[in-house]
């Protein structure tokens, strides 16, 4: 029996994405529409202590809240293996944003224009480090629709960030917003082969 190197079997090249946004956006929610694996997550309820702490204006209906991440996995053609992140929300959890962070190709916003100013501090943190990222307007029924514009406007974006709307809650929604990141940070000179962390 030979061991030898073969031609015909290799590793996929591993692309590791942040799905960021504000507390209650629609994190979790599309990651575990796109996954194709069921996902990890970190959720905990919320409970009545943390009612001075978490603002639930807009998503009264929320009961869980990502404490650490949520991880998903997508495979593309055998070729590429998505993986991605999704961060927690509230501020008091930035400290994992960092260490997500690192090796990523890029990020997704997401944005709910019920609390529009709850996406400002993941715009500022990709800004900052002029990290890939798009603004995914997540369109949660019976909320008033702003156009692209307005949203662009609000948030202070420069014209080549992209903004598309979606439905966190459908898969084929979700993975047109992937591949809006991927093809814009390709547009930027970024890498799919990177350091995973």
């Amino acid at each position: 029996m030979e061991f030898g190197r073969s031609d015909h079997w290799r590793l996929p090249t591993a692309i590791k994405i942040l799905i960021a946004g504000g507390f209650g956006a629609g994190k979790t929610t599309m990651v575990g529409a796109v996954s194709e694996t069921r996902p990890l997550r970190t959720e905990e309820t919320l409970t009545q202590v943390g009612t001075h702490v978490d603002d639930l204006s807009g998503v009264e209906r929320k009961l869980t809240t990502t404490v650490a991440m949520d991880f998903g996995r997508i495979t593309i053609a055998n070729d590429y293996m998505l993986y991605l992140f999704g961060t927690p929300g509230q501020e008091r959890f930035f400290f994992v944003w960092d260490e997500l962070a690192m090796g990523a190709l890029g990020a997704v916003v997401l944005a709910d224009t019920r609390r529009l100013d709850d996406c400002f501090p993941s715009v500022d943190y990709f800004e900052k480090r002029d990290q890939p990222f798009i603004v995914a307007l997540n369109c949660f029924e019976g909320t008033q629709h702003f156009t692209v514009g307005e949203v662009r406007d609000a948030i202070g974006l420069e014209p080549d960030v992209p903004i598309v709307r979606f439905d966190a809650r459908r898969r084929d929604s979700s993975r047109e917003v992937l591949i809006t990141l991927v093809e814009h940070a390709m547009r930027r000179g970024a890498s799919p082969v990177g350091t995973m962390s």
